[in-house]
């Protein structure tokens, strides 16, 4: 089977740049995108017909009617002098699945003169194919940046064999898509922190609030790198879904997993396929009987009261401003959520009822007692997710409640419509939504999934069974005590101990690990502050059998109120881990450091911040928990330093406009290590990067890495690189290099001079 791969059709084009890159545009997708895929599809050049010009066939405009309207497809393609489909570019600021663009190269499509099988669209980014007879959804969609997995089945419906004159062919578009070989999973790269894109996706940004949200173009270009169309992904810690929608979106199979009844119904809603104007209709039927019954004065609040149910006697968390869960709410503001749930629940359509109960649930963040007031674009947030508290706001929110219900069903209108392409009766059967807990995966078979992405709670910061009551109660949703059992928290209403959540988190690799298929990958995201966290993942992971290789620091967007309000003790970053599992996985050596870690804590934070001229909590952090991995100091950096501020402000200047560190002032680094052994010390990290990465740098890409982390102290000649070099590590090939087996056992051996 030929095979092809998206640097052999478009070189090193950066797919990642394109949508804010100015000069690419329309033209240059014809140029640079188009043109590649249709030679290769097996065009010649007079079987490409550019901007052939088409008489609309039955409107004209003018006060006469009189003058044409003219169409102008950008490509017809040509099989035998039969039109057998349209291509049509568009910029990549463009969406391929939006109405008014698919309209208009379905007129292509449908004209007399051109009647194709096939129409399709591509802004450069995506592709998006569609059957003349069935546009309700598309034959083929993919992104452009993953076209090596779509090849095969691209050629089946698109080349010019594909085509026989006289016949139509009817294709089963649930077939399973084309796995080319070459993709191998055993040797995929570690990806570059990637450029967040929060706000660009409607099928999560608005949607409904959660404790915390990763981003969703992270999570795609994981979920693309680490695995294949068709493959299953997991996430067992799956908490507001961005995995498995991110994970359907891009044709693979789902399993989404978490103890919090909320999260299950969030996800379960959104995914749950309906007909667009079905939801209309009955979001319009339940507007209207609101209005008309919705209670204001004292006698109808009170009335309706007694009618509807609402939660009640449901305890909150120690700390709240309330006990139970009526505090929460004004008299008015529980009669007409009482109104509105009742209302909604008449529906009969079960996917309908869902998906407007979702509108109804996250219309709760603004219609309670701890409602503050922002100036952000949302107006302002609930205590829950704003302060991780049921804290009474001073001047509670006096929204209105249809305007807000109104709001909501708007964003999560626009997010069914913007994932119907992808998830959708045909494909609802690939997602498997459950409640339960990460801890106990015996009902997935083992070795059965091909790849997990996860970011599990970090110990006791948020405690989210016991801030979700507000939802879960009026969702009618249980919680059970077992649930609080299981919860892999510390802290909380159940007094959780470290050791407690240490357990569970272990447990759960140890789950991953067995459902996990061989020569498979884990992603697990983590933005702990505490060493000793980190030291347990890598322990645990290993003593499974997976191996490390390697980690890579992710920012998740804008800074939260928490982070506003701590910075020194909420990171705003994460740290992408990734593991492998193989039937021979190498162990992390642990170096012999020789000095007080103190020193290695002190020259670290200022090889990071001369690296960056200065640096954030965040980069200083995962500076130090990456070198701990690579050089296997975890140990040693949990037992001295779960708290990076003192060390920080004791011998760090800092700015709290930017929150950057610097070096103090008309002074040189603190750490006074031998310049030796600050080489020696990043050649070892270096080449244990690069030979987890399966590569061997050259000389010169070892010196241009060593110089950046060397360059506000004293440069050293390239001999004095060459010389520790030859130490730990060896020639191969032509001017390569790698560690030496062993070679890290002494990063700093005695014969090596210490203070200067």
């Amino acid at each position: 089977m030929q095979t092809i791969t998206k640097e052999q059709l478009f070189g090193q084009l950066d797919f990642k740049s394109l949508d804010k890159n100015p000069d690419f545009k329309e033209d240059s997708v014809r140029e640079v995108i188009i043109l590649p895929i249709l030679k290769q599809l097996g065009y010649a050049q007079k079987n490409i017909i550019r901007s052939k010009t088409l008489k609309h066939p039955f409107l004209n405009i003018g006060s006469n009617k009189k003058i044409p309207i003219k169409l102008i497809p950008d490509y017809s393609l040509k099989v035998e002098e039969n039109y057998a489909w349209i291509l049509d570019a568009k910029s990549p600021k463009e969406k391929v699945t939006d109405s008014n663009n698919i309209e208009q190269v379905y007129c292509y499509a449908t004209h007399p003169e051109i009647r194709s099988t096939y129409f399709a669209l591509c802004n450069g980014l995506e592709f998006v194919l569609y059957r003349r007879e069935q546009t309700n959804e598309p034959v083929l969609y993919f992104a452009i940046n993953e076209i090596e997995h779509y090849w095969e089945k691209m050629k089946m419906f698109l080349s010019p064999d594909s085509f026989q004159i006289g016949k139509n062919f009817s294709y089963d578009t649930t077939t399973a898509t084309a796995k080319p070989k070459g993709f191998d999973y055993s040797n995929r790269p570690l990806l570059e922190e990637i450029p967040v894109k929060k706000q660009a996706a409607k099928r999560h940004f608005g949607v409904h609030g959660y404790f915390t949200k990763q981003t969703w173009n992270v999570v795609a270009e994981y979920i693309k790198n680490f695995s294949k169309p068709e493959d299953m992904v997991l996430d067992p810690f799956g908490g507001s879904g961005i995995t498995a929608v991110e994970a359907m979106m891009n044709d693979r199979k789902t399993v989404h997993i978490d103890l919090n009844p909320m999260s299950v119904f969030m996800v379960s809603s959104l995914i749950a396929p309906i007909k667009l104007n079905e939801l209309v209709e009955a979001f319009d039927r339940v507007k209207a009987a609101f209005l008309k019954d919705a209670p204001e004065k004292e006698n109808e609040i009170t009335n309706t009261l007694k009618k509807y149910p609402y939660p009640k006697g449901f305890v909150l968390p120690k700390g709240s401003d309330v006990e139970t869960i009526e505090g929460l709410f004004t008299s008015k503001q529980l009669a007409q959520l009482a109104l509105l749930k009742h209302l909604i629940k008449k529906e009969k359509n079960e996917n309908i009822k869902r998906s407007l109960l979702l509108s109804f649930s996250s219309s709760i963040n603004k219609f309670n007692r701890t409602f503050h007031y922002t100036n952000s674009e949302g107006g302002g947030d609930s205590g829950p997710f704003r302060y991780y508290r049921y804290r009474i706001a001073p001047f509670p929110g006096q929204l209105d409640l249809m305007d807000i219900f109104e709001t909501k069903f708007k964003k999560v209108y626009a997010a069914k419509k913007e994932i119907q392409s992808k998830i959708n009766e045909t494909t609802i059967n690939n997602a498997i939504i459950k409640k339960g807990t990460a801890t106990n995966l015996k009902w997935i078979p083992k070795e059965s999934v091909d790849y997990i992405y996860t970011d599990p709670p970090y110990g006791k910061k948020i405690p989210y069974l016991d801030l979700s009551v507000m939802w879960n109660a009026w969702l009618d949703l249980e919680v059970t005590e077992k649930d609080y059992e299981q919860e892999a928290i510390e802290g909380g209403e159940h007094h959780k101990t470290k050791d407690d959540y240490n357990k569970m988190i272990a447990d759960s690799i140890k789950e991953m690990y067995r459902v996990l298929k061989f020569d498979r990958w884990l992603s697990f995201v983590f933005a702990h502050k505490d060493p000793e966290f980190w030291h347990l993942i890598i322990e645990t992971a290993e003593q499974c059998g997976f191996e490390y290789v390697g980690a890579v620091p992710q920012k998740n967007g804008q800074s939260s109120f928490k982070k506003r309000q701590n910075p020194f003790t909420v990171l705003s970053g994460q740290l992408i881990i990734n593991f492998r599992k193989v039937r021979n996985p190498r162990a992390i050596m642990k170096a012999h450091l020789g000095i007080d870690i103190t020193k290695i804590v002190l020259h670290t934070i200022e090889a990071i911040i001369a690296k960056n001229n200065g640096a954030t909590l965040e980069q200083i952090n995962d500076e130090l928990i990456i070198k701990g991995l690579e050089l296997g100091f975890l140990d040693l950096l949990k037992k001295e330093y779960s708290d990076l501020t003192p060390i920080l402000m004791d011998n760090f200047d800092y700015d709290e406009k930017t929150e950057i560190f610097s070096i103090h002032k008309d002074r040189k680094f603190q750490s006074h290590l031998d310049v030796k052994l600050r080489i020696r010390y990043y050649l070892i990290s270096f080449l244990t990067r690069m030979e987890r990465e399966g590569k061997n740098p050259t000389f010169d890409e070892i010196v241009f890495n060593i110089l950046q982390l060397l360059k506000n102290g004293i440069t050293p000649e390239n001999q004095t690189i060459l010389k520790i070099l030859n130490d730990i590590g060896e020639h191969i090939g032509q001017d390569r290099w790698r560690l030496i087996i062993g070679g890290q056992q002494a990063l700093f051996p005695d014969h090596i001079g210490r203070d200067q």
